[in-house]
């Protein structure tokens, strides 16, 4: 159980973010490459710390249960590679992935107050909230109320997330901030503190419905809020990038963003996230060049 937190700062006190220096971090960071014979795990655990998404208008039970056996096992030749850590669906198909991985280990995440607007009425989001952990949801992922924010009315963002972490009871929370409308990297390290907190169990880039989504410096602004909150209070935050991370050079490049900055509690699904569902196939790609030698086709995977 998360302790209590006391001694919450000022909201409206900006911590400074230097965009030249983040950009540059990133950029050394990006030169730090991963030896042969470690490249096999770390592709094998970014494989384990995606959460399998499907957020379409299009949904339907069928593609929910097909993308839940992909979950499960994400190559069916090959019973070695390891299955995500969790499937993320709309509120009204949780039951139903809950249903198709019963007994896997993996976990059912929804996305939930008013997604990806948040704009719905803070009753409304709880209800959507509570329903989805009724359903069997084990994460809660919510939407900070950007509009809220910009104005600068941080009480109520503070409010709303320990309001709905509070609906989650046993759930775990992700809170998104959807950077790509938070303007400054300022403002992303402002809504991080917030959000942690008030009470996330992690913190997510974006929804994926808005560009930019997820990028290395806001990523690294977030890490560094991860790190500084958990020396000040003691409790780790888990980080979930979400949007825009394809492939597995980037996927390795998070990777080791996250070792060098959290070091190496953070390097396991409990603590850190991608929101992804096309990275799985390149890292299966990937996955099976290492072991053959040689690169299979796409249409060998499917497009889940």
């Amino acid at each position: 159980m998360k302790k209590e937190i006391s001694n919450i700062p000022d909201f409206t006190k900006t911590v400074p973010i230097d965009q030249v220096n983040v950009e540059e971090r990133v950029a050394k960071l990006n030169t730090r490459s991963i030896k042969k014979e470690s490249k096999m795990f770390a592709l094998k655990l970014a494989m384990q710390m995606i959460d399998l998404t499907t957020l379409e208008g299009s949904d339907s039970p069928g593609r929910v249960k097909q993308l839940c056996h992909k979950a499960m096992r994400p190559y069916s030749s090959d019973a070695d590679i390891p299955k995500v850590a969790a499937v993320c669906v709309y509120p009204t198909y949780v039951r139903i992935a809950r249903e198709t991985l019963k007994g896997s280990g993996i976990n059912v995440a929804s996305v939930a107050t008013s997604f990806p607007s948040g704009w719905a009425p803070l009753k409304t989001k709880l209800e959507e909230v509570r329903y989805c952990v009724e359903e069997g949801a084990d994460e809660i992922d919510m939407v900070i109320s950007r509009g809220e924010f910009l104005k600068g009315n941080f009480s109520y963002i503070f409010d709303e997330v320990a309001a709905v972490k509070e609906a989650c009871g046993p759930a775990h929370l992700k809170v998104i901030l959807e950077t790509g409308e938070l303007q400054t990297l300022d403002n992303v390290r402002k809504a991080s503190d917030i959000a942690m907190y008030a009470g996330a169990d992690f913190i997510k880039t974006s929804t994926g419905k808005i560009s930019p989504a997820a990028t290395q410096p806001v990523t690294l602004v977030m890490l560094e809020a991860i790190r500084d909150f958990y020396y000040k209070t003691g409790v780790k935050i888990g980080m979930k990038p979400a949007g825009g991370i394809r492939d597995s050079k980037t996927a390795l490049r998070y990777l080791v963003m996250v070792r060098e900055t959290l070091g190496n509690d953070w390097m396991n699904p409990d603590m850190f996230r991608f929101g992804a569902s096309s990275l799985a196939n390149d890292l299966l790609m990937q996955i099976i060049k290492q072991q053959t030698g040689v690169y299979q086709s796409a249409d060998y995977f499917s497009k889940d």
